[in-house]
């Protein structure tokens, strides 16, 4: 149920963007699930764990945009 609205939540994909200042990291086809009343998404704690791991696994490289898939490993 969506803490929002009160909605249907349904599992999904998204895309979630970090910006670090000197560099932006785009991960894309990220689990999520999203409210089919008002489209609020959220990560599972399983999620936000592997996000966390992904942006600092490119914050080592520091280039400016980097683009990832949740999917793949990141380098």
């Amino acid at each position: 149920m969506c803490r929002l609205c009160k909605g249907t939540m349904k599992e999904s994909t998204t895309t979630h963007t970090v910006d670090l200042g000197k560099c932006l990291i785009v991960v894309r086809n990220v689990p999520c699930l999203e409210c089919t009343q008002c489209g609020e998404m959220e990560y599972t704690t399983a999620v936000l764990k592997r996000l966390e791991q992904i942006v600092e696994s490119c914050r080592e490289m520091m280039t400016e945009i980097m683009v990832v898939s949740y999917t793949e490993k990141a380098a």
